[in-house]
C-alpha cells in the first residue's frame, strides 16, 4: 500500500512546548525505549522542528550566507551519498541497519570534517548542529501523549507518509516500528 506524501500540520506551539510535567529524562538504561521516544516525537513534531531548524539557520544565514549555502551544500551532499550508499553497498546498509545512531554521527563528522578543510567548521556548529541539538534533546525529553501515539500508528502501517517518515525509512528506523504495528493488528486480528 502506497500513500502520497503528507506534510504533518503544525502542532500548538503549548503542546510543543508545554509545562515541565511533560517533560522528563529518557531512560539511559533502555536504549530501545528512549530510542521509540525519540522516533515518535521527530515525527511527530517534525513541523515544528522545521519551523525551529529555519529560524536558526536564517538567522546563521544572515550573519554568513556564504558559509551557510556551503555548509548546507556539504551536510545535502553527504547525505544523499551516504543514502545512496547505504541502498547499493551491502556492508554500508548493514551497518546502517544494525547502528542507525552511529551511521548518522558518521555522516555528520564526514560532513564536518569536508567544511573544516572549507573553513566553514563555525557555521556547521551554530547553522547545522545546533538545531539538530535542539531538536534531539526536545525530542528526546518530551514525553509521548496518546494523540502522539495514534499519529506514528497510523504513519507506521504506511497510511500517510510524512518528510520526516521518509528520513527516518531512509535511516531505517521505521522497519521496527512497522512490525510492532503489523504484529498488533494481525494479533487483535486473531483474538
Amino acid at each position: 500500500m502506497t500513500a502520497k506524501m503528507e506534510l504533518a500540520p503544525l502542532r500548538p506551539w503549548d503542546d510543543f512546548c508545554p509545562g515541565m510535567d511533560r517533560f522528563a529524562k529518557p531512560e539511559f538504561g533502555d536504549l530501545t525505549k528512549w530510542n521509540n521516544r525519540v522516533i515518535s516525537n521527530l515525527l511527530y513534531y517534525q513541523t515544528n522542528y522545521f519551523a525551529v531548524a529555519v529560524v536558526v539557520f536564517l538567522i546563521v544565514g544572515f550573519l554568513n550566507p556564504f558559509g551557510m549555502f556551503l555548509g548546507g551544500a556539504v551536510v545535502t551532499l553527504v547525505f544523499m551519498g551516504s543514502v545512496w550508499a547505504g541502498e547499493n553497498q551491502a556492508t554500508v546498509k548493514n551497518f546502517k541497519r544494525k547502528n542507525p545512531t552511529l551511521f548518522v554521527v558518521g555522516v555528520m563528522a564526514a560532513s564536518y570534517f569536508l567544511l573544516s578543510l572549507c573553513g566553514g567548521v563555525m557555521v556547521f556548529i551554530f547553522g547545522i548542529t545546533f538545531p539538530l541539538l535542539l531538536i534531539l534533546i526536545h525530542a528526546s525529553l518530551r514525553l509521548r501523549n496518546m494523540k502522539n501515539r495514534l499519529e506514528n500508528n497510523i504513519e507506521g502501517v504506511g497510511l500517510k507518509k510524512t518528510p520526516m517518515g521518509i528520513i527516518m525509512d531512509l535511516l531505517d528506523q521505521q522497519e521496527e516500528k512497522m512490525s510492532k504495528v503489523r504484529d498488533f493488528i494481525e494479533s487483535k486480528l486473531k483474538e
